[in-house]
This record gives structure tokens, sequence and C-alpha cells, in this order.
């Protein structure tokens, strides 16, 4: 995590160098110093993907080795927004064009069966985390994008069973405090949670199955033979029968295929200060997560206890600092709600997120190595759900398959990892969205 003083073009009443979700967080449990030299299953990377699949490795008796560079948790499993949707991009109509309809409705499926999974799991374990099942408030940044939301629930509901249903802008001050947006659409089964105390639990729940984490221990080559793999690391080698790569949008050299095809992309979030009760009814009378369609996407949500807005998006062409990034998401984010220009921030961070260029992610293998990765924002659910496909996959259960198995995972001529196409892609979606803006209030 990186963050810095906030510059003094936003009013800032806290020199926090945290994030905000690691406020009061109970200390980490401790783990190992050093790996274990021998094992049945090595997965690098402790956020939820990995934690979930060795979870699940753990509790069937395998001896199970997860590897961080950094300390457990220290990439976005701890740095979202914390908010949980049915997630999978692209619609039904674009999967179909695809795969065909049988496999564009099943790979939709997987989507909501992660979102409905990940509910269950957290129950079940009696993780806390603060998961809710809130409801999501999608805004319209236009009269035209407001009429394509309300088309696309109309959509949903009658070929994929989901609940939807549009709210006009003369109604919008049910769900939104705002009048920037042109309406939306409502998910009421999303859901949202504290993604730190969510991870946090989870690696307590890994280490009581069984897991041995070890964080500050980077994997710096694996190679195959005969007998396995072995992982030479910063502290000393591991011998391992199966190997799962959960490093996604922090994905690096050490699979080079993989890295061809994840495009890391910085996300960055603010806290503001305390604001009183009243004024978060007013802003959140529903207390829903909530994003809007613009092509740079904005996502914001009440604090779990409502003492603060959460307000998250990509404020820059180039990965920028959190110094930096604060007081652009403020001035956008009072924007959106004038309400808030008197109140200041309290946290700003950054963390990167694992885009695909298909905007799916994907579960496999390669060179005899598990893995599951590119989530595209979207991983809270997600990830846990397939890391939690591919334990049972490493212990050879049908069960894990997924829909996703044998998706042609694309790459880009000349793509080697290092995205230096986003910054003219952003500009550019982020000119559109401006335009859109531009175009509709003159229409109003």
């Amino acid at each position: 995590m990186t963050t810095n003083r906030l510059a003094a073009t936003a009013p800032a009443s806290s020199d926090r160098r945290d994030i905000y979700w690691c406020d009061g967080l109970p200390a980490a449990p401790a783990t190992p110093r050093d790996p274990l030299p021998q094992v049945d299953v090595a997965i690098v990377g402790s956020g939820y993907t990995g934690l979930n699949a060795a979870l699940v490795t753990a509790r069937a008796g395998r001896s199970t080795l997860v590897l961080d560079a950094g300390e457990p948790g220290w990439g976005c499993s701890t740095k979202n927004g914390g908010q949980i949707s049915t997630s999978i991009k692209p619609t039904l109509k674009m999967l179909t064009s695809r795969y065909g309809p049988e496999k564009a409705r099943a790979i939709r499926q997987e989507g909501i069966d992660a979102l409905n999974w990940i509910d269950d799991f957290i129950q079940t374990e009696g993780l806390d985390c603060n998961f809710a099942r809130c409801g999501r408030y999608q805004a319209a940044h236009s009269p035209k994008h407001f009429d394509a939301l309300q088309r696309s629930a109309d959509i949903l509901n009658k070929t994929e069973g989901a609940e939807a249903y549009a709210i006009p802008r003369h109604q919008q001050h049910t769900e939104l405090g705002s009048e920037t947006y042109f309406g939306g659409v409502v998910f009421p089964h999303h859901a949202s949670l504290d993604p730190a105390k969510y991870h946090r639990a989870l690696l307590n729940t890994a280490i009581e199955a069984g897991g041995h984490v070890t964080g500050n221990c980077g994997v710096e080559e694996v190679t195959k033979d005969s007998n396995g793999f072995v992982l030479r690391t910063a502290k000393g080698q591991v011998r391992a029968r199966d190997v799962m790569i959960a490093t996604g949008g922090y994905s690096g050299p050490l699979s080079p295929w993989l890295q061809r095809r994840i495009i890391p992309i910085g996300s960055y979030v603010i806290a503001t200060d305390p604001i009183p009760s009243a004024l978060m009814d007013e802003l959140f009378p529903t207390d829903r997560i909530v994003n809007d369609t613009c092509k740079v996407v904005y996502y914001f949500r009440p604090s779990p206890d409502r003492t603060r807005v959460l307000f998250g998006g990509r404020v820059s062409a180039k990965e920028t600092d959190p110094s930096v990034s604060g007081p652009k998401l403020h001035q956008d984010m009072c924007r959106i709600f004038p309400q808030l220009r008197d109140y200041g921030i309290s946290h700003s961070w950054t963390g990167q997120v694992g885009y695909t260029f298909d905007e799916l992610p994907h579960v496999g293998t390669q060179d005899g190595m598990h893995y599951s990765t590119g989530y595209c924002g979207t991983g809270v659910s997600l990830a846990s759900y397939f890391g939690m496909r591919v334990g049972q996959k490493i212990l050879g259960l049908s069960k894990g398959a997924t829909a996703l198995d044998g998706l042609k995972f694309p790459t880009r001529p000349f793509y080697r990892g290092n995205p230096w196409f986003l910054p003219a892609a952003v500009t550019w979606y982020r000119w559109q969205d401006k335009f859109e803006l531009h175009r509709a209030a003159r229409n109003n």
C-alpha cells in the first residue's frame, strides 16, 4: 500500500497513512517466518483467491503452504471497496456471440453462483466482516444511459431471472441524495462487506484448518521436474506436488504467460471525515452500494457503520500517488454530492486490480500450475469462489469444474505486462464521459 499526506487542495483533518479498512483491525495472527521445505500444495499469493484454495486443500488433509512477497493480504484483498455484485461483465448477448447460448448462460450463472456462495460461506464459517445484502444502485450518467439501463434490466429479468428494477430520475432521492445522475437501476440482492475484516477472518480460518502461511517470502522462480515443482523463494527452496498462482493484479514475471494476459490497473479510494447521521441518511437512504455508468467508473458507499463515505475510481490517465489522487477524488465526489464540500478526507489509498482483454476471469492450468485470475475489478466474490473451485481441482474433484474451463485466455501482440496503452485509453474514455455529461446538461 502507498499512502501519503494529502495535498492541501482538498480539506483534510487527518494525517492517516493507512487505509480506512485497517483502522481498528485486530492484530494479524502469528505466522511462521520460514516456509515448509516440502508440501503437497504451494500457493503463491495470500489474497482471497489463494486463501480460499488453501482452505479447501488443507481441510482435505493436504499439506498446504501459502507464500506472499509481502504481509498476508497486503494487496487488493484489503484495499478494495467491499462491493459484491454478480460480477460477470460481458452481457449474455455478448457472450452468446462468442461462445453460443448454452456456454454464455453457464458463464453468466457463475457470477450469480459466486454471489450466493460467498453469502453462504460467510454465514456457515461465521466470518465477522459486516456482510450485508444491501443491494446495489447503478446510476445513469445521462438520459441515454438510463434508457440503456432500463432495457438491460428488462432483459435480465426476462432472460436470466435476475431481479432488477429501474428508478426514474424524479424518484432518485429514494435511493441516492444526488442531482447528478439521471435515474438508475436497483439490484436488490447485491451485497457489501468490510474487505479487510473478511480477509483477516479468512486468514484465521485457513490457518486453523492447517494451512501454513508465510509472508515476506517472495517466490523468485518455479521449475518443474519429475517429482513436481521446485519453488525458489527469498527464504529458501520449497518442493511441492501442486502449485497455484494466485497473484491477481500483482502478477509479475514469475509466470510470463500469465503476465502477458493480465493488465494491472490502479484504482483509488478515499474515505471522508465523519459526517452527521442525518446527512448520511440523505445521501444513502437505503444503505446501498453504488456505481455509475461512466466508462471510467466511480463507485461509492457508506462505511459499514454509516459514519463516512467511501468513494473510489480512477482519476488520472497514468498511475499516481494517493496524495495526488485523493484531492481529485474529493473534487469528483463533491460534484456528485455538493453536500460533502465541507468534509475533508481522512484516508486515501490505492490498489491494483487485474483486468483481462476479454473482461472475463480465467481459471485453468499453464505449465502444470493452476491459476485463477482476472476479476476485472469485481473480485470479492469471484476470487473467493474460483479460489475455492481451484482448491477442488487440485484435489481432483469433479465439482471443481467451472464454465470458464477451457476458455481461450487472450493477450495482445507485443504486450508483456506493461500497459503502455492504458493512459491513452483512459484519456479517451474520460473524454467520452465528459462529452456525454455535457450533452446531458445541454438537453436537460
